[in-house]
């Protein structure tokens, strides 16, 4: 393959990585994705492409749809204890973000939600809302009828508003505050003040650091402040489990603040929340082995803040 051929598909990595991700929800099944539409370019008859850009994204999106149908796949996602890979602010991955709805289209609340979705829905939801993809577009991608295009997207679309209520957006400095003053509830355990920052909705998601087989839920303030007061609260098994003593930093992941716990520069687990009207709507928390190895490996490549809490 000449070097033209290969420039012309590394300027559409970032933009295939992705989109990989948004219907994958995993950084590295993404990647797998990227590559082998890679090989499938190198092999491909090029003069016959018309439109680089357009088969590219044909291929990468039917290659994430196939695995997503994948009995394997389906078997762990329906098993319940699945959470969407967390990525730190400037991951390339993480994809445009300039309109609320590219912004909202890789949370981890709407990633968890796209699970909902047949894989077509979801990939037309994913070209539609976060890609801007035209109906006609999406139908020559997914070979499909226009009609089809925009009957999928309503369904998707209504799937996930229904489940999820929208305030007005946030502005990050507002949203960490918020975060900074939960953080400081969850371990003084002071529980009045961390029910009070949470809305009547609020949810709570959790792979319990992959002990488990199934997905930690919860759902009502109490409940939840319990969880949380519980879940941050030190103990000598926790820190054997982390590896020492756990710092807490705060940084965006997703578009959201979360909470990091590190260890040496190793981060061991990550709290993402949805932030609402000045309250917290939601949180993701994600500590399974596995989840959060490009998440460190971001973390360790820039110099962060000073840490909200040194020692745990």
């Amino acid at each position: 393959m000449d070097s033209a051929a290969i420039d012309r598909f590394e300027a559409s990595r970032g933009r295939l990585a992705s989109l990989a991700y948004r219907l994958l929800g995993s950084a590295a099944d993404a990647e797998d994705a990227v590559q082998d539409t890679f090989l499938r370019w190198q092999t491909a008859d090029r003069e016959r492409v018309e439109v680089p850009e357009a088969w590219l994204t044909r291929v990468v999106t039917n290659l994430c749809l196939d695995r997503l149908r994948s009995a394997q796949v389906r078997h762990e996602r329906a098993a319940g204890a699945w959470l969407p890979e967390p990525l730190l602010e400037g991951d390339p991955m993480l994809g445009p973000a300039d309109t609320f709805e590219q912004r909202e289209s890789v949370s981890l609340a709407v990633l968890t939600l796209l699970e909902r979705l047949s894989p077509v829905e979801r990939a037309v939801y994913v070209l539609r809302e976060a890609f801007s993809y035209s109906h006609a577009e999406i139908a020559g991608i997914l070979g499909i009828t226009r009609s089809a295009s925009q009957q999928h997207a309503h369904r998707a679309r209504l799937r996930v508003t229904a489940e999820r209520r929208r305030g007005e957006e946030t502005d990050p400095a507002s949203a960490r505050r918020v975060v900074e003053e939960f953080l400081a509830a969850a371990t003084s355990g002071h529980t009045e003040r961390l029910v009070a920052l949470l809305t009547d909705d609020v949810t709570v998601v959790s792979d319990g650091a992959g002990l488990g087989k199934r997905l930690l839920r919860y759902r009502t303030r109490e409940r939840v402040a319990s969880f949380v007061r519980a879940g941050f609260r030190p103990t000598p098994a926790k820190r054997r489990l982390a590896g020492g003593s756990p710092a807490f930093h705060i940084a965006p992941v997703n578009g959201c603040p979360a909470v990091l716990a590190v260890v040496e520069g190793r981060i061991v687990g990550a709290v993402a929340f949805e932030v609402r009207d000045g309250r917290i709507a939601s949180l993701y928390g994600v500590a399974a082995a596995g989840r959060l190895d490009r998440l460190g490996e971001a973390w360790r490549q820039r110099e962060p803040d000073a840490p909200v809490i040194d020692t745990w």
